[in-house]
């Protein structure tokens, strides 16, 4: 017996839409990473977990983590779908893993590794001062990073 709301076309429709990557969240930090001086690529598959964004020349790794997607602590992250309740908390406990592995993988490799979560978001100047510790000094002195 199925709780789903929707059925298995719409459904299936619905989970397309979910994206993987290039999501709200992640522009945005991309966009306050930018703003502040900091240069960056994309996606590298040649890193452990393909982080979200990495500055190499500052051997730092960043993961844009949606808190229902990845498990947070916060509200949204606790929550747990009451259809399919066990097929969810399994997708959850999964992800935390393979974030887990990826992150100890990456520190390994000597690489410094921050993940953004969704909920962090809400408070912009919070979020900019932090990005601004990563990036050194508020990052105002980083826009000149390659000598040029």
């Amino acid at each position: 017996m199925t709780t789903d709301v929707y059925g298995p076309e719409k459904r299936s429709a619905v989970m397309r839409q979910v994206k993987g990557r290039d999501t709200r969240p992640e522009r945005q930090v991309r966009r306050l990473i930018w703003n502040l001086g900091g240069r960056y690529r994309l996606h590298r598959a040649d890193l452990p977990g393909k982080p979200d964004i990495v500055l190499a020349g500052r051997r730092l790794a960043v993961f844009v983590h949606g808190c229902f997607w990845h498990g947070h602590d916060c509200a949204r992250g606790a929550r747990v779908p009451k259809a399919n309740r066990d097929y969810w908390l399994t997708k959850v406990a999964r992800n935390r893993a393979r974030d887990q592995a990826a992150r100890a993988a990456l520190e390994a490799a000597g690489w410094r590794v921050e993940t953004v979560w969704e909920c962090e978001l809400k408070d912009a100047e919070a979020l900019a001062a932090r990005v601004g510790r990563w990036l050194g000094s508020g990052g105002s002195s980083c826009r000149n990073t390659h000598g040029r």
